[in-house]
């Protein structure tokens, strides 16, 4: 049993005429008739029977009917959304992002995505979570691309940057640190922080300059996101060491500037590599990289 049997069994069906349905399918007669004798041999049950010039279901092919009429419509239909995600004009891009690129660059990216002549039917379905979500959604092709910090290399993912993110630290506004506008981070080390957890993109690079400035930080408490970390630190908890984004001026904290000249943090697009891309997502990413490389390094 096939696709093209089944088309010819309801196209019968429909017509219940041999010749008629032949040629609406674009077939001989023989052929058609030949391909209903097949069907019945597999089915092992008659489908068809003569009335007069014309044929009709028998109560076999009536009950097989329904089951047939309702699969080719969902082939059909399936056929249509497959087509529609994948539209040049009207698809769908699974995108994924860091906590940290929510409050801005995701979105800005969108937004100026979208204003482009062609791009304004394309539909987005989104993704939000650490660095070590994004690799993981990223590897089970549930997301097409990503913005996202590099844990590590992985021959298996495509990174290229987008921006470099500035570090910020973050007091309660009653710390004794508050006074100041910048600091070196040796003046942090008498105070406890509230620090990102362990599958944190930042974790490791937040690891790397705490050691490089000789510190071993007093973590009081560890969190997932921005938002969950400002909320702890203006309550007093503790300081962090965070991502300089908007959405800090909402909280009562204190921002610093850090006086000392540590190596980039980088931000990337990722995507897996030999990963099909619709013609919408490829366009989105070829979108991506040069727009966000002119408004941050030009």
């Amino acid at each position: 049993m096939n696709l093209r049997q089944l088309e010819f069994f309801r196209m019968l069906a429909d017509t219940q005429h041999m010749t008629h349905a032949a040629k609406l399918l674009n077939t001989t007669q023989p052929n058609l008739s030949h391909s209903m004798s097949e069907l019945e041999k597999e089915l092992d049950a008659q489908l068809f029977e003569k009335k007069g010039r014309n044929i009709q279901l028998t109560k076999y092919g009536k009950f097989f009917y329904t089951y047939v009429s309702t699969a080719l419509e969902e082939l059909a239909k399936g056929e249509r959304a497959l087509k529609e995600l994948v539209s040049p004009e009207k698809g769908l891009i699974d995108f994924g992002f860091i906590y940290t690129a929510g409050s801005f660059l995701a979105p800005m990216l969108m937004k100026e995505f979208s204003t482009y002549p062609g791009n304004e039917q394309i539909r987005f379905n989104l993704f939000q979570g650490n660095s070590s979500d994004m690799t993981d959604l990223l590897l089970k092709e549930d997301v097409d691309l990503a913005i996202t910090s590099k844990l590590q290399e992985d021959e298996q993912l495509n990174y290229e940057i987008l921006t470099e993110q500035e570090i910020v630290l973050v007091v309660p506004l009653n710390h004794p640190l508050a006074s100041y506008d910048s600091i070196s981070l040796k003046q942090t080390s008498p105070y406890p922080f509230v620090y990102f957890n362990e599958r944190s993109g930042l974790r490791p690079y937040l690891d790397k300059m705490l050691t490089a400035a000789s510190i071993t930080p007093k973590i009081v408490c560890e969190v997932e996101e921005d938002h969950t970390m400002l909320g702890f630190v203006a309550h007093d908890y503790g300081i962090a060491l965070m991502p300089k984004i908007p959405s800090i001026s909402a909280y009562n904290v204190k921002t610093l500037t850090l006086k000392d000249n540590f190596f980039p943090r980088y931000i990337y697009l990722a995507t897996k590599k030999d990963h099909f891309l619709s013609p919408a997502a490829l366009r989105f990413k070829e979108f991506i990289v040069p727009f966000a490389q002119n408004i941050f390094y030009q």
